[in-house]
């Protein structure tokens, strides 16, 4: 009688377990929020200092659903060539689509829209891009392709360096596209949190200044590249690289001087440098 009761009583409780089990185990949401803050020495975008090779504070938010489409945001403090007509801030507004092809492939496909709160009036431009990334054991292969169509923003307005420092507009209302070409590759390393990083892109834009005297290719035509290391622990990333450019002060100097730190005509903004950067996941 005892044993009968005994097994009846577990019977009992391993049906309430079941079902209370059942009850507390939720389906995974179908939206994920996700978001970042970083540390950097240097604000590079594609090679360039866009905080005047200073420090730079930047943050991100993404909200993605599980069909594959997402909205972010992104910013970051501006200085020097980055101000964009005084402004003291880029915020990127994204949106896109992401859609594995197979179980190690994925394309993403986008739109940024870069806007430059408080800076002078046509700044702000948009840049579609599609990305196409593919994973092999440690390593992950990204190429790709970002387009901004013809837009004031990227227009050549100006010449020379020396026609935006008089205010001297070329061609006002000039508007110009510009095509981006990347191709990145990190490589885990295996027993280690340590992933090495690599970097190319050749830009293709205007030769001159835009109607704030800077633009999305300096010097019309370029290459950057970059190599470095992340290392990880928990939700935080250390980051080191070496950043670079094939701008040669001599092919800048038409720039200037727009092109340099502190904008006082010596130096160059895409001189090679070392960036190190810290960023906290959640």
């Amino acid at each position: 009688m005892h044993i009968l009761r005994f097994a009846t009583a577990a019977g009992l409780l391993a049906g309430i377990a079941t079902p209370a089990f059942a009850q507390d185990t939720a389906p995974p949401s179908p939206v994920t929020v996700s978001g970042s803050v970083t540390l950097a020495t240097d604000y590079r975008l594609r090679g360039v200092s866009q905080s005047d090779k200073d420090g730079a504070i930047q943050g991100g938010l993404t909200i993605a659903h599980e069909s594959g489409f997402y909205v972010g945001a992104w910013g970051s403090n501006l200085s020097g060539w980055g101000t964009f007509g005084g402004s003291n801030m880029e915020l990127d507004l994204i949106g896109g689509y992401k859609h594995k092809l197979a179980d190690n492939a994925t394309i993403d496909v986008g739109l940024t829209w870069y806007m430059y709160p408080g800076g002078a009036s046509k700044t702000d431009y948009a840049e579609p891009y599609v990305k196409l990334s593919g994973t092999t054991g440690p390593a992950t292969l990204t190429a790709s392709a970002f387009y901004a169509p013809k837009q004031q923003a990227l227009g050549k307005w100006y010449r020379t360096g020396a026609d935006a420092a008089a205010g001297v507009y070329t061609d006002a209302g000039d508007k110009e596209d510009n095509l981006y070409l990347t191709g990145d590759g990190a490589f885990a390393i295996v027993g280690t949190p340590v992933t090495a990083k690599a970097h190319i892109g050749h830009s293709w834009g205007n030769d001159g200044l835009g109607p704030n005297a800077t633009s999305a290719a300096p010097t019309g035509e370029y290459w950057d590249w970059s190599l470095g290391a992340d290392t990880t622990y928990r939700n935080l990333t250390f980051n080191v690289s070496y950043v670079d450019t094939d701008i040669t002060r001599r092919s800048a100097a038409y720039l200037q001087p727009s092109f340099s730190r502190g904008q006082d005509g010596t130096g160059s903004i895409a001189d090679g440098t070392v960036v190190a950067s810290l960023t906290a996941a959640f």
